[in-house]
């Protein structure tokens, strides 16, 4: 009955109604529908058409009456084929809708609101053009130089330069806008309008050579050459200690792919290690910089993206979200300090963006390269297995040695009369360096004043009324605040509760701030934390007042842990490194281990001799004692062992599938209900474990109880039509009404 039939993705479809839908295409839509672009139909019970994506299409269906696709959004496909494969990939994968995955792809400014208006539109230059002749002109301007004075001096430029943006033509001749337009309506002059790209500001270096690589360098960048040539997909784990050049290396294979016309991709953590990197390969490579992450405008992020598809940008440097730039001919994926849990998105879609990366290069036939210091325990797993190859670089650059580290007991401390947070051995490798000129970082990974405000009577502490957390107290706008909700309150001045005495109770960067400044109050201190970066280009702000004045401490979270290269930093200190050791996850070991690498190598990248203070209560910790002595292989073999006691990962596969709601007894039953489910679908499999229903570490966050299910499961065995048949089956379940369960693949 149809000839001509869509297969659309609705952007409204929860995920247990998830799926293609069938509409016509009309006659006068005829060949303007094409997959990878979005269109308006009707759905269900909406008043207005919603939003769809065409899947594919087809000349028949099994549908007796099909509603018409309405009106067709775009001009041309916004996803190319490999970008709908990838999309169902991610449903498939992460459990999300198709829309999700579209929407975590495209840029923000592509969508269009209510009224079926895009959100951002593209940017036009209007450049003013002279009509007439140079000599034409100049006879104007002698002729109305006293009468109208703007406009002679308007054409008196354009005479010199014969077409010029209008903007900076007034600037040049002095004039104003109705001047210009009065030429134009004169038809001495004639608008144009250009699109042009709105493009983050970047602080440019002048242009210079790529460094020379060292010899152990050179051998492994010849070796993924040697995997690159090959035209086919791999998987490449680079391990080199903190400050051994892997950026070296990085940059001299850009240049490679570069040469070949081959677009390259390279992740970094941190939108504060962006800068960074931005400055240093706009050095080597200028205008072929892309830039995506977060902290652009809207507009910034939609003409990047124009760039990358249009093949003006082949590389593409970026946080998490750049893994799915629209490269042309991608050669190469780059993801540094790979194991670092910010790859991990924590809303949905909940992907990784190291699964995506090596989706990609799977479909592409290129390479993954995935460089650290401390590589993730199941990267290096596969690479010990033969499933990644494994290249290694075990020296720093020009060979300069791994910092000295001293591990502080902070129970002696209290023991000589010392409860501060700052030890005396770390206030006297201060001093030392502040009398030699040299600059020193302070860790520790905690935001604000204090952790809690607590009542010395009764034990009265301050609580979210929203989560179960306490609220910590920060002394920039004496606020007690919540780092969940955001919720804030101010302290009383006695306990509300029995009038007793209030004291805050830990530290953070704001109350280690204060210290350092009372206890040196000859140098300036200054903070980097999310607190000190509200405004955009903070981070830049302050890590270039840190090397250019030369402060003497720089105090922080994990922001200044990782990717930095401060050649003045010859101390790095950790406040407390039993932080996130005794967090209950099977995966806070590992991260306690990376993070003390990662800030004990951030002294002594230069030719002055590093040294680092580690301050504990449980100094005979191995993790602690590995990464004192920057000792990973060591700490790999201990941790390998745990995990193959508990059966985790990468022994196994880790799934959650989690319950949220406002009622706790309703969340609890329909967790029960998911483990029955698991434990009556998986009985006849081997070496399935399910764990739980449990609360998660922070059981109600903004006024909502989260409780979860975990199933381990080997990587052989695939559960993805399981695992979301219980999720529509819990959706549908009247009894769960006002619940969201989601699965949530190797959570955090």
């Amino acid at each position: 009955m149809y000839s001509k039939v869509a297969k659309i993705a609705i952007s409204k479809a929860a995920y247990h109604i998830d799926r293609p839908y069938d509409y016509y295409i009309p006659d006068d839509l005829a060949g303007r529908v094409l997959p990878g672009m979005r269109v308006l139909v009707e759905f269900s019970r909406y008043g207005a058409p919603v939003e769809g994506l065409v899947l594919a299409l087809a000349s028949s269906t099994r549908f007796d009456k099909l509603k018409p696709v309405i009106r067709v959004l775009d001009q041309k496909p916004i996803l190319s084929g490999k970008q709908l494969k990838l999309a169902l990939f991610m449903r498939e994968r992460f459990f999300c809708t198709v829309y999700d995955a579209v929407r975590t792809m495209l840029p923000a400014g592509l969508f269009y609101d209510d009224s079926g208006k895009r959100k951002v539109k593209d940017a036009f230059r209007e450049i003013s053009v002279l009509n007439i002749t140079r000599e034409e002109a100049l006879d104007f301007c002698s002729k109305n130089g006293k009468r109208a004075p703007q406009q002679a001096h308007i054409m008196e430029v354009l005479a010199d330069f014969q077409s010029l943006v209008s903007k900076d033509l007034l600037l040049y001749s002095g004039s104003s806008r109705n001047s210009l337009v009065s030429l134009k309506n004169k038809g001495l002059v004639s608008f144009e309008y250009v699109e042009y790209f709105r493009r983050p500001t970047v602080e440019e270096d002048e242009r210079k050579d790529l460094p020379v690589l060292t010899p152990q360098q050179s051998e492994v960048f010849q070796n993924i050459l040697k995997s690159i040539s090959g035209a086919r997909f791999f998987t490449t784990l680079l391990f080199g200690v903190t400050g051994s050049g892997k950026s070296c290396v990085y940059a001299h294979l850009i240049r490679n792919c570069l040469e070949k016309n081959k677009s390259v991709i390279f992740l970094v953590p941190e939108i504060a290690l962006t800068p960074q990197f931005i400055r240093e390969y706009t050095s080597y490579f200028g205008d072929e910089v892309a830039i995506i992450h977060s902290g652009l405008s809207a507009g910034e992020r939609l003409d990047e993206w124009k760039r990358i598809s249009s093949g003006n940008a082949r590389l593409v440097i970026g946080t998490r979200s750049a893994v799915f730039a629209p490269t042309v001919d991608l050669g190469l994926i780059i993801i540094d300090e790979e194991q670092e849990d910010s790859y991990k998105s924590e809303s949905s879609p909940r992907y990784n963006a190291r699964d995506v990366a090596s989706y990609r290069c799977a479909e592409e036939a290129c390479g993954l390269l995935l460089g650290s210091a401390t590589p993730d325990i199941c990267s290096m797993y596969k690479a010990k297995q033969g499933k990644y190859d494994l290249l290694t670089l075990p020296e720093r650059y020009n060979r300069f040695d791994l910092p000295e580290v001293r591990i502080v007991d902070m129970k002696d401390e209290l023991l000589a009369g010392n409860p501060g947070m700052i030890s005396s051995v770390l206030a006297g490798e201060l001093s030392s360096n502040i009398e030699k000129k040299e600059q020193s970082l302070i860790f520790l990974n905690r935001r604000g004043a204090s952790k809690a405000v607590s009542c010395l009577n009764c034990g009265f502490v301050y609580t979210c009324p929203r989560c179960s957390v306490s609220l910590s107290y920060h002394s920039k706008g004496d606020r007690l605040i919540c780092h969940y909700c955001g919720y804030t309150k101010r302290p009383e001045h006695a306990c509300p509760e029995c009038g007793g005495d209030l004291q805050q109770i830990g530290s953070g960067t704001q109350k280690i701030e204060d210290v350092l400044s009372e206890q040196f109050p000859e140098v300036t201190v200054l903070r980097l934390d999310t607190d000190a970066v509200s405004q955009t280009g903070d981070r830049e702000r302050i890590l270039s007042r840190f090397v250019d004045e030369k402060i003497p401490i720089l105090v922080g979270t994990q922001m200044i842990g990782k990717g930095h290269n401060f050649s003045n930093v010859t101390l790095s200190g950790i406040v407390s490194a039993d932080q996130s050791l005794y967090t209950g996850n099977y995966r806070s070991a590992e991260k306690t281990f990376s993070i003390l690498t990662q800030v004990i190598g951030r002294s002594g990248r230069a030719d002055k001799k590093g040294r680092a203070v580690i301050q504990t209560f449980t100094p005979d910790n191995p993790v602690i004692r590995f990464a004192a002595q920057q000792d990973y292989m060591s700490y790999y073999d201990y941790e390998l062992e745990f995990r193959r006691l508990q059966n985790m990962p990468p022994f196994s596969e880790l799934i959650a599938l989690v319950a949220v709601g406002k009622n706790e007894k309703t969340v609890i039953s329909c967790a029960g209900h998911i483990r029955s489910c698991l434990l009556a679908e998986t009985a006849s499999y081997d070496n399935i474990s399910v764990i739980g229903p449990s609360p998660l570490s922070v059981a109600r966050v903004n006024e909502k109880y989260r409780y979860a299910v975990y199933i381990t499961l080997p990587e052989s065995v695939k559960l993805n039509q399981l695992i979301s048949n219980i999720i529509i089956g819990c959706c549908l379940n009247k009894a769960f009404k006002g619940i969201t369960v989601y699965a949530d693949r190797s959570p955090l």
